[in-house]
């Protein structure tokens, strides 16, 4: 699932693989295949990132958790600076 923004402000979790299409209207249109449509500030660009970067850590969770884990150490250590 993939957090999105509707134009209002309100976030929700969409599940990415009921995506039919997004239409930038210059807002996304994310229409579903159920035909249901979300109007949402992401540009479709940035929706597709999200897309990619799920898909990605489904597919190799632990990589992704050593990943994650390695950022925040670093990041600590930055902050101890």
């Amino acid at each position: 699932m993939i957090k999105l923004t509707r134009l209002n402000g309100i976030e929700f979790l969409l599940n990415h693989t009921q995506i039919q299409i997004i239409e930038s209207i210059p807002e996304s249109k994310v229409v579903l295949t159920n035909k249901d449509y979300y109007i949402v500030k992401e540009p479709f660009e940035e929706i597709i990132d999200k897309i990619i970067e799920f898909d990605a850590r489904v597919a190799d969770k632990e990589s992704y958790l050593k990943a994650k884990r390695r950022l925040a150490e670093m990041a600590e250590q930055n902050d101890e600076r």
